[in-house]
């Protein structure tokens, strides 16, 4: 419940302030579902990506927050409070798959960013790991992809004290072919189909390892 309060103020919060630091465009509200359970997916430019997202969505979203930053007083407090699933960054961290699957299963709302870090040179989409992939064959559930095009540049045009145009477009849910424990080439396959689902959302230069994604994507 205490998540979810804080999620709420902080909701209101970011809407005051990114609308002074943004000009936010956003497509295909009506493919948010109402209700969890789902995962949402999305590509990682900046560290404003999650409070934009967090103002389109209205659900209360647990994330996954890197272990470093649980010390930091303001910013690792705000992690704690708003839900984040502290995670050991570059190994196999069971124990906070273990609690983003509970919460998925309870009938949560799980986002997270599949490349696992921001695209710092060439804001463009990274090779994508399989955590996403996992939570949705193990939890069976649905995928919304999103893709974020012009956080990157905030700050910088910030400096020119210049608003920032920011588009979001959420795309059609959908469910992986396989469910289940999914292994192997299975894995691989279902995080290149999030991957190209989220790359076909985004203008081509964000496009990256997936240039090949194309509109619409079918299932």
């Amino acid at each position: 419940m205490i998540h979810s309060k804080v999620q709420c103020l902080l909701r209101i919060a970011m809407r005051v302030l990114l609308s002074l630091l943004m000009r936010i465009e956003v497509i295909g509200t009506e493919h948010i579902p109402d209700k969890g359970p789902f995962i949402m997916v999305t590509n990682h430019l900046a560290a404003l990506d999650t409070p934009v997202l967090l103002t389109v969505f209205p659900h209360e979203i647990r994330i996954f927050a890197a272990s470093k930053h649980r010390k930091n007083i303001f910013y690792g407090t705000l992690l704690q409070l708003g839900g984040a699933i502290w995670v050991r960054r570059g190994e196999v961290d069971r124990q906070a798959l273990k609690e983003a699957l509970a919460w998925l299963r309870a009938g949560g709302v799980f986002g997270l960013a599949p490349e696992g870090t921001r695209s710092r040179v060439t804001r463009a989409l990274q090779e994508g790991k399989p955590g996403a992939a996992y939570l949705a064959t193990r939890a069976e559930v649905p995928i919304v992809p999103v893709g974020v095009a012009g956080t990157e540049r905030v700050m910088e045009n910030l400096s020119w004290l210049r608003k920032t145009d920011v588009r979001v477009e959420v795309g059609e849910p959908f469910r992986l072919p396989q469910g289940g424990r999914v292994r192997g080439d299975q894995l691989e396959a279902a995080t290149e189909l999030i991957m190209l689902r989220i790359a076909a959302l985004l203008p081509e230069q964000y496009r990256g390892a997936y240039a090949e994604a194309s509109r619409p994507l079918q299932a």
